[in-house]
């Protein structure tokens, strides 16, 4: 298996598609909002990231549209594949190993 490495901007479309498919507006959301504000993706960055993620097969377009949604022809809805839950799991766990050692620092309570 090659490790593909993550930039943050693809680990936070990966994280806001682990919940289910979504559109670039929604993932941008979800980064501002579990960010609280510190991180905001633009349409130019999400959507290079969407499509590097999609070149890299972490990410793929999916019929998954939400039901309940206005219709919008342009709207495009992403997944992970397997690839992209690997690869996110891998990042978080990584994440969390840093977290550990931030705190073994005194860098954070």
């Amino acid at each position: 298996m090659v490790s593909i490495m993550l930039t943050a901007a693809g680990f936070y479309v990966l994280l806001a598609l682990a919940g289910g498919a979504g559109h670039g507006y929604a993932v941008m959301r979800f980064v501002e909002e579990v960010s609280g504000g510190a991180v905001r993706l633009g349409p130019g960055t999400l959507y290079r990231t969407i499509s590097r993620l999609v070149a890299d097969g972490l990410v793929e377009e999916s019929d998954d549209a939400d039901p309940a949604a206005p219709h919008d022809a342009r709207r495009r809805y992403y997944k992970l594949t397997p690839e992209g839950e690997r690869a996110a799991r891998a990042e978080a766990e990584l994440m969390a190993r840093m977290v550990s050692a931030a705190r073994e620092a005194g860098l954070i309570a």
